[in-house]
């Protein structure tokens, strides 16, 4: 099978090296020269496909910019990121382009999935108008399917191989040649009856992870007006086999899923003149973290009569999540501007970030201050505070805290350290 892979950032690549190494041959397509000569060359720039990966699988993967190349694929899946435009809307540019490149060299016989998460009606909507401009039926002459990506960066317990991967085709006859594509490179295959079935089930597994982490957030402030220790409850709670399922507070959401999906339910949600209220209130309280952090921060220095302006603060960790380098809607990048604001000398460390601007939200093209990382125990003593926000595998925390004045910890990451340096959320 000849599979072509439409964008190659952290969902296409790992694709497109799965269908390689199964013994496909697999074009690669992005419209970043710069990445596409990198994978020409089999450099990796995704975290979880290492280099190594690609030169195994050189003679049956390239990497183009040519939307020509795609003409003799069996399947084509579009993997292209859906951001939100300046008004929390659905940004759909990147899909539409695609579509359109692709209609000029759609045949007879090939099978087009979506992979990019977005609100139901997409596909069927938006990518398939577009496609049919080729002259040729959906359903008839090309198949058309939507399957959501289920990628987790940095995780390595669940694989393309082994995570379920749900199906929803535009026709029975669509769902099952994707069914078919997919079977190549997954243990196991969930068909859905409808693209928009598919569309729903990524956001609803997002929303479900958004609620419940607003829910716990809330419950950690609630918990520190009345003076208990939040983790101890969750911990105790989690004891029970049965009804319950653990979720932890923390300084805010991070990378493109669980902070953006709901509100991709929630605009489509408004068009049909319905309000989403209990996810919007979910994103509500995440999105106070930060500043819940900060104050927590200024609190914490106004009782060793400090105040935040002009005090060194270090913030330990900007990625979005634990052992990885994806910034994208990190918190870190809202509590460090904050506090920046608020007149405070900030800095960071992170083995995984060397550099960040905090304006850009991950992109490293936005405008604000760039930062670089700065070394660990030499910033932790000259610092007034530390903030924990990312609680990375490879930081030495008992020597963090005791080489540090003041910690804030917002991921039980000193779990087991008794200091009175230490302030947790």
């Amino acid at each position: 099978m000849n599979v072509g892979i439409i964008g190659l950032g952290y969902v296409g690549l790992p694709l497109a090296v799965a269908f390689a190494e199964a013994g496909h041959d697999v074009v690669g397509l992005d419209v970043d020269p710069r990445r596409v000569e990198r994978l020409q060359r089999s450099e990796s720039d995704v975290e979880d496909v290492p280099s190594e990966r690609i030169r195994a699988v050189v003679e049956r993967f390239s990497a183009t910019t040519e939307h020509a190349k795609l003409a003799d694929c069996d399947a084509i899946l579009i993997c292209v990121p859906t951001p939100l435009a300046n008004q929390r809307e659905p940004d759909l540019s990147y899909i539409v382009d695609a579509a359109h490149a692709l209609s000029g060299v759609l045949k007879k016989g090939q099978v087009v999935i979506l992979e990019s998460t977005t609100y139901p009606g997409t596909t069927r909507e938006r990518l398939l108008p577009i496609l049919e401009e080729s002259g040729l039926a959906a359903g008839r002459d090309f198949h058309l399917a939507f399957s959501p990506e289920r990628i987790d960066p940095g995780r390595t317990d669940h694989t393309i191989r082994t995570t379920p991967k749900v199906v929803g085709g535009l026709t029975e006859a669509c769902r099952d040649r994707a069914v078919e594509v997919y079977s190549e490179i997954c243990d196991e295959v969930v068909p859905v009856s409808t693209p928009e079935a598919a569309e729903l089930t990524k956001l609803l597994e997002n929303i479900f992870r958004s609620v419940n982490i607003a829910l716990v957030n809330e419950l950690a402030m609630l918990c520190d007006r009345m003076g208990i220790d939040v983790w101890e409850v969750i911990d105790a709670a989690a004891t029970k086999p049965f009804g319950f399922m653990p979720f932890y507070p923390g300084p805010g959401l991070g990378g493109h899923c669980i902070p953006i999906d709901p509100l991709y339910l929630s605009w489509k949600l408004k068009t049909l003149n319905y309000r989403a209220r209990f996810i919007e209130l979910a994103g509500e309280v995440n999105s106070a973290m930060p500043e819940y952090v900060c104050v927590k921060v200024a609190d914490a220095l106004n009782d060793r009569e400090r105040s935040v302006k002009g005090s060194n603060i270090l913030v330990l960790g900007v990625a979005y999540k634990k052992d990885i380098d994806d910034v994208r809607e990190s918190p870190a990048l809202d509590i460090i501007k904050i506090l920046q604001h608020r007149g405070a000398n900030v800095s960071y460390h992170d083995p995984f970030v060397a550099e960040l601007r905090t304006e850009d939200h991950g992109d490293g093209h936005g405008g604000g201050a760039k930062l670089k990382s700065v070394d660990l125990l030499p910033a932790v003593r000259e610092a007034h505070a530390v903030v924990i926000v990312t609680d990375h595998s490879s930081f030495q925390y008992p020597k963090i805290v005791e080489a540090a004045q003041l910690i804030v910890d917002t991921r039980h990451a000193t779990k087991g350290i008794v200091s009175d340096k230490i302030i947790k959320i």
